[in-house]
This record gives structure tokens, C-alpha cells and sequence, in this order.
């Protein structure tokens, strides 16, 4: 059995919480251990702060395009950002994968496209004394594939995969 979820999100520092709470919660559920759950939170809310600080331009409380969805991120016209984002996670056997997309304007050159925690480039990292760049470090540490994308002038993507371990008895590796 496998299950998935997406969840779409304003950019805004409450729902980072919100979307780990999901998460662990979605994970308690299935029986997944709670190291692996708590590793992939950690990825997840490091990825949704990223997305929630640089996922676009914000726009004023109430502004939408005339006959547009409001929660439709992907309904926008290029290069007018808007203040949503959207996570989707797979349980599916042996393995989650955390996505997270938002509509800003997409990871520098230099960051786009680099795939996989084991292929790690100490040019790649920030300077210990850096204020931005730690948190992409952080989820190449903690998942076991990472891919940090851009869709051409839709945004970014960083999505994540994690062999899960389960408890016994666990909901989802029982049916």
C-alpha cells in the first residue's frame, strides 16, 4: 500500500509548521520510525522556509488576478510570483519523497541543477559564517537523494527521497 498528499500554502512563516506537523503526523499514522520521520521533517521545514523566503514576490493581502483561482500557484503568468507554494509527499514501500515547489524566480545558476547527497562539492557549501545556503546543506545531509531544480519560469523545486524504516505493525507495510 502507498499513500501521497499535496498540501498548497500561502508564504508565510506559519505554515511552515504546519506542513511538518502534516508530515509527522501522516508519518505516526503509517508507522514509519520516528528517526526517519523526524529526519524528513527537518528536510521538509528547512524546504518550505526556503520556499517561504524566496519563493516569489509577495503581493498585498487580498490582491488576485481577475478570474483566477487564488490557490492555484501555477495559474499565474510568468514573472508574477505569487504567495503560495505547494508540498507533496509519496509514501510508497521502501521509500518517501518530499517535493516542494514554489513560482518565485528559481535557484541561481550555480545551484540548479545539482542532484544527490553523496556527490558532495565542498564548493557547493556557504562559508561557515554565511547567512543563507546552510538549510540546502542541511537536506543533502538528511535525505538520502536530493534534487534542487528550476521549473523555466515557473520557479524552483527541491524534492527529496528517504528509505523509510517502519515500526512493527506498521499501517501501511500490514495491508
Amino acid at each position: 500500500m502507498s499513500m501521497w498528499w499535496s498540501l498548497h500554502l500561502r508564504r508565510e512563516a506559519a505554515s511552515v509548521p504546519l506542513a511538518r506537523r502534516f508530515l509527522l503526523g501522516a508519518m505516526e499514522t503509517a508507522g514509519v520510525d520516528p528517526e526517519i520521520s523526524f529526519d524528513l521533517s527537518v528536510a521538509l521545514t528547512e524546504a518550505c522556509a526556503n520556499a517561504v523566503e524566496h519563493g516569489g514576490d509577495h503581493r498585498a493581502e487580498g490582491e488576485q488576478s481577475a478570474g483566477r483561482d487564488p490557490w492555484d500557484a501555477w495559474d499565474e503568468r510568468p514573472g508574477t510570483a505569487c504567495g503560495r507554494y505547494r508540498v507533496t509527499a509519496y509514501l510508497d514501500g521502501e521509500k518517501c519523497r518530499i517535493e516542494v515547489a514554489d513560482s518565485g524566480p528559481g535557484f541561481p545558476a550555480r545551484r540548479a541543477p545539482h542532484a544527490s547527497a553523496q556527490q558532495h562539492d565542498p564548493q557547493q557549501h556557504p562559508p561557515l559564517g554565511a547567512e543563507d545556503g546552510r538549510g540546502l546543506c542541511l537536506i543533502e545531509q538528511l535525505a538520502d537523494h536530493v534534487h534542487f531544480g528550476n521549473r523555466p519560469g515557473r520557479g524552483a523545486v527541491v524534492s527529496f527521497d528517504k528509505v523509510l524504516k517502519w515500526r512493527k505493525g506498521a499501517l501501511l507495510m500490514v495491508s
